[in-house]
């Protein structure tokens, strides 16, 4: 991806863009003109379509005022690394805002830095050590750390997506969820909708999400990760175990698994027919 000035080099929108002291609005009109400018310099129409989709996620990302400030990408790009981005795809989203930024002549809200490509691969958690987990937590009485680790390990969710565990939810035994704009059903295994049911009887909620802080809003997405890794030590587990990203990698290794040998059955079973079919019929019967 090229670097911020070989995109648009000294150019800048026909209209004035609001200007102050802590950063730049972000508009769809301001976004048309970006694209406009990088037409004219003979940005192909795959290209356009990148920096409409990165900077689209940028506008969706932003608070409700819509300014880039100081800060802001830096933000943003921890938040792509918790919805599971690939390093590249981050590195290249940064590249688009930082273009745009430096096309309304804001270079000073850039992010320079860009991440690095994993080396290595990240741990794996085993089944024995995910009920390691549910077990430690249970001995503590911590319910509700529990019942984390069990949604992230049985649906394969990513902590981003927790508000949309509401109590309409679990008493329907589907989670509905719009990663990438794209409607998603995950349905919640009838084990753990019994135990969300009775923790949500336990704590009296009525509608809404069930996984709250204490002032009744959403859970901080570090606090999941911190009280992860903390469970990991008390269960003597490997502390770089315990995210949720390692909770959805188990579930998807365990479906995988599943799907193979349900594969393998279905090949088997479909020989055994036709061998059947053979020793009737066959050419050499």
């Amino acid at each position: 991806m090229p670097q911020t000035r070989q995109h648009i080099q000294g150019e800048r929108p026909m209209h004035q863009h609001r200007r102050t002291e802590t950063g730049v609005l972000l508009t769809q009109e301001s976004i048309e003109q970006f694209l406009d400018a990088c037409q004219s310099r003979g940005r192909v129409e795959g290209t356009l379509q990148w920096y409409r989709r990165g900077l689209n996620r940028l506008y969706q990302a932003l608070p409700e005022d819509k300014f880039i400030r100081q800060g802001a990408l830096e933000r943003w790009r921890e938040e792509l690394v918790e919805m599971e981005y690939t390093p590249g795809t981050v590195n290249m989203f940064l590249s688009i805002a930082n273009s745009y930024l430096d096309f309304v002549g804001h270079r000073e809200c850039q992010l320079a830095s860009q991440l690095k490509p994993k080396s290595s691969l990240q741990p794996e958690l085993t089944r024995e050590e995910y009920v390691q987990l549910l077990r430690t937590a249970k001995a503590l009485d911590k319910e509700r750390l529990y019942l984390l680790v069990k949604l992230f390990a049985s649906t394969g969710l990513s902590v981003q997506e927790l508000p949309n565990v509401t109590v309409e939810a679990v008493q329907k035994g589907e989670i509905v969820h719009f990663p990438h704009k794209v409607e998603q059903r995950v349905r919640i295994p009838e084990c753990l909708r019994k135990e969300l049911l009775g923790y949500i009887r336990r704590n009296g909620y009525t509608s809404g999400p069930i996984f709250q802080n204490k002032d009744g809003g959403p859970l901080n997405r570090t606090y999941v990760s911190i009280a992860i890794r903390r469970l990991c030590v008390e269960a003597r587990i490997p502390e770089e175990k315990g995210n949720p990203r390692c909770l959805k990698r188990l579930y998807q290794n365990t479906r995988s698994d599943i799907e193979n040998n349900v594969a393998m059955l279905v090949e088997q079973a479909l020989d055994r027919v036709l061998e059947q079919e053979q020793s009737a019929i066959g050419w050499e019967a």
